[in-house]
């Protein structure tokens, strides 16, 4: 009977342990890159920046669309850039109510959110920033949160403290118009 040296036996598991070895360490690599990819989709989808249609809390009625972007100033910016029509298809074409400098200014453009910034302690959230409601022309402090799924936006307006305020949901569009 033939009986394959045993040298070359060596060889051939020499060979597979390096094949496998290979095997192990692209699989290591991949797995790696597709972790990577993973946690770079979860930080996107928590950013502020993008466009949010704001909801009434009171009535459920979809009022606007605001861009939010950060700014060469490092903080956060929010202006309308749609409007919708009331319930009786009227819509607010200037900002009758606001505070100077922004009395009977045009709704479309006006900055409704400004000098909001990054939270150091939870990065979907954001601190002291300024809220104004172009209904009311009142002026708020402002904080939100992104919800973990990047969808929706826990806008807090409030005078004085937090607990004094009133929080809004605002959800995320693709777009700037309906």
């Amino acid at each position: 009977m033939l009986y394959p040296k045993r040298s070359s036996i060596k060889k051939i598991f020499l060979i597979q342990n390096v094949e496998a070895s290979m095997y192990k360490n692209s699989l290591k690599k991949c797995l790696i890159g597709m972790a990577l990819i993973i946690t770079s989709v979860g930080s996107y989808a928590s950013s502020i920046e993008g466009y949010w249609k704001s909801i009434d809390d009171r009535t459920g009625e979809q009022l606007s669309i605001v861009e939010i972007r950060k700014g060469t100033d490092g903080y956060y910016h929010g202006k309308i850039v749609y409007r919708y029509p009331n319930a009786h298809g009227i819509k607010l074409a200037n900002c009758v109510k606001c505070p100077e400098p922004y009395t009977n200014h045009p709704i479309l453009g006006l900055e409704i959110l400004s000098k909001l910034k990054d939270n150091p302690e939870n990065p979907d959230a954001y601190i002291d920033g300024r809220i104004m409601e172009p209904t009311s022309g009142r002026i708020y402090k402002g904080k939100a949160l992104v919800t973990s799924d990047g969808k929706r936006l826990r806008m807090r307006g409030y005078m004085g403290i937090s607990a004094l305020g009133r929080t809004v949901v605002w959800l995320r569009t693709d777009h700037a118009n309906p």
